[in-house]
């Protein structure tokens, strides 16, 4: 632990700026992917993703759904074989 305090303690300006954007960008993925994969669902993934980065589980059930919004919609639009 030390030694990432050590770090932060050393770091300019410009990297603690760098790592905040990253921080936000890996939070938000799930939103950036619903843009092109399930934009329906876009302003309840966005919100579901702040309290989802605080855990993991929860992180990823967002990023499952932020994914397979089109995949849905193509097995509901698929006619049914059998009886």
């Amino acid at each position: 632990m030390e030694n990432i305090m050590q770090l932060f303690e050393q770091a300019s300006g410009l990297h603690l700026v760098l790592i905040g954007v990253a921080v936000v960008l890996v939070w938000f993925l799930p939103v950036l992917l619903a843009v092109f994969f399930n934009p329906k669902h876009l302003k309840l993934i966005a919100l579901a993703c702040v309290p989802a980065g605080l855990s993991f589980i929860a992180w990823s059930g967002v990023m499952v759904w932020a994914v397979t919004g089109k995949v849905v919609e193509k097995y509901k639009a698929a006619p049914t074989q059998g009886s």
